[in-house]
Protein backbone atom coordinates (compact mmCIF):
# COMPACT_ATOMS: atom_id res chain seq x y z
CA UNK A 1 0.00 0.00 0.00
CA UNK A 2 1.37 3.43 -0.89
CA UNK A 3 1.52 6.34 1.54
CA UNK A 4 -1.23 8.01 -0.44
CA UNK A 5 -3.53 5.01 0.04
CA UNK A 6 -2.64 4.53 3.73
CA UNK A 7 -4.01 8.00 4.56
CA UNK A 8 -7.45 7.07 3.13
CA UNK A 9 -10.24 4.79 4.37
CA UNK A 10 -9.99 1.34 2.86
CA UNK A 11 -12.53 0.09 0.35
CA UNK A 12 -13.75 -2.42 2.93
CA UNK A 13 -14.32 0.33 5.50
CA UNK A 14 -16.26 2.42 3.00
CA UNK A 15 -18.40 -0.54 1.93
CA UNK A 16 -19.15 -1.18 5.61
CA UNK A 17 -20.14 2.47 6.05
CA UNK A 18 -22.48 2.24 3.04
CA UNK A 19 -24.19 -0.80 4.57
CA UNK A 20 -24.33 0.79 8.02
CA UNK A 21 -26.00 3.95 6.68
CA UNK A 22 -28.53 2.21 4.46
CA UNK A 23 -31.37 4.04 6.28
CA UNK A 24 -29.51 7.40 6.28
CA UNK A 25 -29.42 8.40 2.59
CA UNK A 26 -27.26 11.52 2.94
CA UNK A 27 -24.52 9.72 4.88
CA UNK A 28 -24.72 6.72 2.55
CA UNK A 29 -24.20 9.00 -0.48
CA UNK A 30 -21.12 10.53 1.14
CA UNK A 31 -19.57 7.07 1.56
CA UNK A 32 -20.49 6.04 -2.00
CA UNK A 33 -18.79 9.14 -3.43
CA UNK A 34 -15.69 8.41 -1.35
CA UNK A 35 -15.61 4.77 -2.48
CA UNK A 36 -15.98 5.67 -6.14
CA UNK A 37 -13.12 8.15 -5.79
CA UNK A 38 -10.93 5.54 -4.11
CA UNK A 39 -11.62 2.98 -6.86
CA UNK A 40 -10.86 5.57 -9.54
CA UNK A 41 -7.57 6.59 -7.90
CA UNK A 42 -6.56 2.91 -7.74
CA UNK A 43 -7.37 2.39 -11.42
CA UNK A 44 -10.56 0.34 -10.94
CA UNK A 45 -12.48 2.43 -13.44
CA UNK A 46 -15.26 -0.07 -14.14
CA UNK A 47 -16.49 -0.34 -10.55
CA UNK A 48 -16.12 3.40 -10.01
CA UNK A 49 -18.32 4.10 -13.04
CA UNK A 50 -21.05 1.70 -12.00
CA UNK A 51 -21.16 3.17 -8.49
CA UNK A 52 -21.22 6.77 -9.73
CA UNK A 53 -24.15 6.09 -12.06
CA UNK A 54 -26.13 4.67 -9.13
CA UNK A 55 -25.00 7.48 -6.84
CA UNK A 56 -26.10 10.25 -9.21
CA UNK A 57 -29.62 8.82 -9.42
CA UNK A 58 -29.79 8.53 -5.64
CA UNK A 59 -28.41 12.05 -5.09
CA UNK A 60 -31.05 13.52 -7.42
CA UNK A 61 -33.78 11.67 -5.53
CA UNK A 62 -32.54 12.62 -2.05
CA UNK A 63 -31.33 16.20 -2.58
CA UNK A 64 -32.98 17.43 -5.78
CA UNK A 65 -31.56 17.81 -9.29
CA UNK A 66 -29.87 21.19 -8.66
CA UNK A 67 -28.22 20.47 -5.32
CA UNK A 68 -24.50 20.83 -4.54
CA UNK A 69 -24.39 17.08 -3.77
CA UNK A 70 -25.51 16.36 -7.33
CA UNK A 71 -22.78 18.72 -8.54
CA UNK A 72 -20.22 16.76 -6.50
CA UNK A 73 -21.29 13.46 -8.08
CA UNK A 74 -21.28 15.03 -11.56
CA UNK A 75 -17.75 16.29 -10.98
CA UNK A 76 -16.52 12.89 -9.76
CA UNK A 77 -18.06 11.13 -12.76
CA UNK A 78 -16.59 13.77 -15.04
CA UNK A 79 -13.11 13.12 -13.65
CA UNK A 80 -13.53 9.38 -14.23
CA UNK A 81 -14.68 9.96 -17.81
CA UNK A 82 -11.52 11.92 -18.55
CA UNK A 83 -9.48 8.83 -17.70
CA UNK A 84 -11.69 6.33 -19.52
CA UNK A 85 -12.18 8.40 -22.67
CA UNK A 86 -15.90 9.20 -22.24
CA UNK A 87 -15.19 12.83 -23.03
CA UNK A 88 -18.60 14.01 -24.22
CA UNK A 89 -20.30 12.67 -21.11
CA UNK A 90 -17.65 14.23 -18.89
CA UNK A 91 -18.05 17.60 -20.60
CA UNK A 92 -21.82 17.55 -20.02
CA UNK A 93 -21.38 16.48 -16.38
CA UNK A 94 -18.81 19.22 -15.67
CA UNK A 95 -21.00 21.90 -17.26
CA UNK A 96 -24.00 20.73 -15.24
CA UNK A 97 -21.93 20.90 -12.04
CA UNK A 98 -20.59 24.34 -12.98
CA UNK A 99 -24.10 25.71 -13.54
CA UNK A 100 -25.23 24.37 -10.16
CA UNK A 101 -22.21 25.78 -8.32
CA UNK A 102 -22.31 29.21 -9.94
CA UNK A 103 -26.00 29.44 -9.01
CA UNK A 104 -25.36 28.23 -5.45
CA UNK A 105 -22.07 29.95 -4.57
CA UNK A 106 -21.53 32.72 -7.12
CA UNK A 107 -18.75 33.03 -9.69
CA UNK A 108 -15.85 33.62 -7.24
CA UNK A 109 -15.74 30.35 -5.30
CA UNK A 110 -13.30 27.48 -4.91
CA UNK A 111 -15.80 24.96 -6.27
CA UNK A 112 -16.26 27.04 -9.42
CA UNK A 113 -12.48 27.25 -9.80
CA UNK A 114 -12.20 23.46 -9.42
CA UNK A 115 -14.74 22.86 -12.16
CA UNK A 116 -12.99 25.33 -14.48
CA UNK A 117 -9.73 23.48 -13.72
CA UNK A 118 -11.40 20.19 -14.61
CA UNK A 119 -12.95 21.52 -17.82
CA UNK A 120 -9.48 22.66 -18.85
CA UNK A 121 -8.03 19.26 -18.02
CA UNK A 122 -10.72 17.51 -20.03
CA UNK A 123 -10.00 19.70 -23.05
CA UNK A 124 -6.31 18.84 -22.70
CA UNK A 125 -7.11 15.11 -22.58
CA UNK A 126 -9.21 15.30 -25.73
CA UNK A 127 -6.55 17.31 -27.59
CA UNK A 128 -8.40 20.66 -27.62
CA UNK A 129 -6.03 23.02 -25.76
CA UNK A 130 -7.44 26.23 -27.25
CA UNK A 131 -10.89 25.25 -25.94
CA UNK A 132 -9.61 24.52 -22.44
CA UNK A 133 -7.10 27.33 -21.92
CA UNK A 134 -9.69 30.02 -21.01
CA UNK A 135 -11.20 27.74 -18.35
CA UNK A 136 -7.76 27.09 -16.86
CA UNK A 137 -6.86 30.79 -16.88
CA UNK A 138 -10.17 31.57 -15.15
CA UNK A 139 -9.42 28.97 -12.47
CA UNK A 140 -6.01 30.50 -11.70
CA UNK A 141 -7.52 33.99 -11.53
CA UNK A 142 -10.24 32.93 -9.08
CA UNK A 143 -7.78 31.11 -6.83
CA UNK A 144 -5.32 34.01 -6.70
CA UNK A 145 -8.08 36.42 -5.75
CA UNK A 146 -9.27 34.05 -3.03
CA UNK A 147 -5.97 32.77 -1.62
CA UNK A 148 -2.97 34.71 -2.94
CA UNK A 149 -0.40 33.62 -5.48
CA UNK A 150 1.60 31.13 -3.34
CA UNK A 151 -1.30 28.91 -2.26
CA UNK A 152 -1.27 25.17 -2.98
CA UNK A 153 -4.54 25.36 -4.92
CA UNK A 154 -3.07 28.09 -7.11
CA UNK A 155 -0.07 25.85 -7.79
CA UNK A 156 -2.31 22.99 -8.89
CA UNK A 157 -4.23 25.30 -11.21
CA UNK A 158 -1.01 26.77 -12.61
CA UNK A 159 0.23 23.28 -13.46
CA UNK A 160 -3.02 22.43 -15.25
CA UNK A 161 -2.99 25.75 -17.11
CA UNK A 162 0.60 25.13 -18.18
CA UNK A 163 -0.34 21.88 -19.93
CA UNK A 164 -2.86 23.82 -22.03
CA UNK A 165 -0.43 26.67 -22.72
CA UNK A 166 2.00 24.01 -23.93
CA UNK A 167 -0.67 22.61 -26.24
CA UNK A 168 -1.30 26.10 -27.59
CA UNK A 169 2.40 26.45 -28.44
CA UNK A 170 3.10 29.00 -25.67
CA UNK A 171 6.05 27.04 -24.28
CA UNK A 172 7.82 29.77 -22.34
CA UNK A 173 4.61 30.75 -20.54
CA UNK A 174 3.94 27.09 -19.78
CA UNK A 175 7.38 26.54 -18.29
CA UNK A 176 7.04 29.66 -16.13
CA UNK A 177 3.75 28.41 -14.68
CA UNK A 178 5.11 24.89 -14.12
CA UNK A 179 8.22 26.03 -12.29
CA UNK A 180 6.15 28.32 -10.04
CA UNK A 181 3.85 25.39 -9.27
CA UNK A 182 6.73 22.98 -8.66
CA UNK A 183 8.30 25.31 -6.08
CA UNK A 184 5.05 25.36 -4.09
CA UNK A 185 4.52 21.59 -4.39
CA UNK A 186 8.00 20.89 -3.06
CA UNK A 187 7.62 23.38 -0.22
CA UNK A 188 4.31 21.88 0.88
CA UNK A 189 4.70 18.17 0.02
CA UNK A 190 8.42 17.42 -0.11
CA UNK A 191 9.83 15.53 -3.08
CA UNK A 192 7.59 12.41 -3.06
CA UNK A 193 4.13 13.46 -4.20
CA UNK A 194 1.87 12.78 -7.16
CA UNK A 195 1.58 16.46 -8.17
CA UNK A 196 5.35 16.62 -8.43
CA UNK A 197 5.38 13.56 -10.70
CA UNK A 198 2.80 15.16 -13.00
CA UNK A 199 4.73 18.44 -13.06
CA UNK A 200 7.97 16.64 -13.91
CA UNK A 201 6.13 14.87 -16.74
CA UNK A 202 4.85 18.19 -18.09
CA UNK A 203 8.26 19.86 -17.90
CA UNK A 204 9.66 16.90 -19.84
CA UNK A 205 6.93 17.38 -22.43
CA UNK A 206 8.05 20.97 -22.96
CA UNK A 207 11.62 19.78 -23.56
CA UNK A 208 10.18 17.26 -26.00
CA UNK A 209 8.37 20.00 -27.94
CA UNK A 210 11.59 21.97 -28.14
CA UNK A 211 13.39 18.99 -29.65
CA UNK A 212 15.56 18.39 -26.57
CA UNK A 213 14.95 14.65 -26.53
CA UNK A 214 17.71 13.65 -24.10
CA UNK A 215 16.45 16.14 -21.48
CA UNK A 216 12.89 14.99 -22.15
CA UNK A 217 13.81 11.33 -21.60
CA UNK A 218 15.53 12.21 -18.34
CA UNK A 219 12.48 14.13 -17.10
CA UNK A 220 10.03 11.41 -18.12
CA UNK A 221 12.21 8.80 -16.39
CA UNK A 222 12.12 10.79 -13.13
CA UNK A 223 8.35 11.24 -13.42
CA UNK A 224 7.82 7.54 -14.16
CA UNK A 225 9.93 6.47 -11.20
CA UNK A 226 8.00 8.73 -8.84
CA UNK A 227 4.61 7.65 -10.21
CA UNK A 228 5.61 4.01 -9.81
CA UNK A 229 6.66 4.51 -6.19
CA UNK A 230 3.40 6.30 -5.41
CA UNK A 231 0.89 4.30 -7.47
CA UNK A 232 2.51 0.91 -8.03
CA UNK A 233 3.76 -0.53 -11.31
CA UNK A 234 0.34 -1.59 -12.69
CA UNK A 235 -1.56 1.70 -12.46
CA UNK A 236 -2.95 3.00 -15.78
CA UNK A 237 -1.82 6.54 -14.99
CA UNK A 238 1.76 5.44 -15.74
CA UNK A 239 0.83 5.02 -19.39
CA UNK A 240 0.96 8.69 -20.42
CA UNK A 241 4.50 9.01 -19.08
CA UNK A 242 5.50 5.71 -20.69
CA UNK A 243 4.29 7.03 -24.06
CA UNK A 244 6.25 10.25 -23.63
CA UNK A 245 9.38 8.35 -22.61
CA UNK A 246 9.00 5.88 -25.47
CA UNK A 247 8.66 8.71 -27.98
CA UNK A 248 11.74 10.47 -26.61
CA UNK A 249 13.72 7.22 -26.97
CA UNK A 250 12.38 6.73 -30.51
CA UNK A 251 13.47 10.22 -31.50
CA UNK A 252 16.95 9.37 -30.18
CA UNK A 253 17.00 6.16 -32.23
CA UNK A 254 16.71 3.79 -29.25
CA UNK A 255 14.00 1.61 -30.81
CA UNK A 256 14.31 -1.29 -28.35
CA UNK A 257 13.48 0.78 -25.28
CA UNK A 258 10.84 2.71 -27.21
CA UNK A 259 9.04 -0.50 -28.22
CA UNK A 260 9.17 -1.84 -24.65
CA UNK A 261 7.63 1.31 -23.18
CA UNK A 262 4.92 1.56 -25.85
CA UNK A 263 4.04 -2.10 -25.33
CA UNK A 264 3.74 -1.62 -21.58
CA UNK A 265 1.51 1.45 -22.06
CA UNK A 266 -0.83 -0.50 -24.34
CA UNK A 267 -1.04 -3.32 -21.80
CA UNK A 268 -1.88 -0.91 -18.96
CA UNK A 269 -4.55 0.99 -20.87
CA UNK A 270 -6.31 -1.46 -23.18
CA UNK A 271 -8.38 -3.26 -20.47
CA UNK A 272 -9.45 0.02 -18.86
CA UNK A 273 -10.19 2.74 -21.43
CA UNK A 274 -12.18 3.18 -24.62
CA UNK A 275 -10.52 1.88 -27.75
CA UNK A 276 -10.19 5.40 -29.19
CA UNK A 277 -8.69 6.93 -26.03
CA UNK A 278 -5.92 9.36 -27.12
CA UNK A 279 -3.22 7.89 -24.88
CA UNK A 280 -3.96 4.34 -26.04
CA UNK A 281 -4.08 5.46 -29.67
CA UNK A 282 -0.75 7.26 -29.26
CA UNK A 283 0.83 4.17 -27.70
CA UNK A 284 -0.38 1.88 -30.48
CA UNK A 285 0.63 4.33 -33.19
CA UNK A 286 4.08 4.81 -31.64
CA UNK A 287 4.60 1.07 -31.31
CA UNK A 288 3.63 0.53 -34.93
CA UNK A 289 6.03 3.23 -36.12
CA UNK A 290 8.81 1.89 -33.91
CA UNK A 291 8.43 -1.69 -35.11
CA UNK A 292 8.37 -0.49 -38.73
CA UNK A 293 11.72 1.28 -38.33
CA UNK A 294 14.63 -0.45 -40.09
CA UNK A 295 16.48 -2.91 -37.89
CA UNK A 296 13.91 -3.00 -35.10
CA UNK A 297 13.15 -6.39 -33.59
CA UNK A 298 9.74 -7.18 -32.12
CA UNK A 299 9.16 -6.46 -28.40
Amino acid sequence: MTGRQAAEPTAAALRAAIARHRHEPARRLHSQIALSRLWRERGDYRRAGILLALTLTAAERVHGTDSPVVATVCNEWGVLGKYTGHFDRSHALYLRALTICESTYGSEHDTVATLCHNLGGLAHARGAPHEGEPFAARSVGIRIRLHGSDHLLVAADRAAWAALLDGCGRLDEAETQLRAALAVFRRVHGDEHYEIAVTLHNLAAIQHRRGHHSEAAEGYTRALGLKTRLLGDAHPDLATTLVGLATAHRRQGDMGRAAAHYTRAVALLSPRVTDDHPALAAARRGLEQTLAAPGTAGP
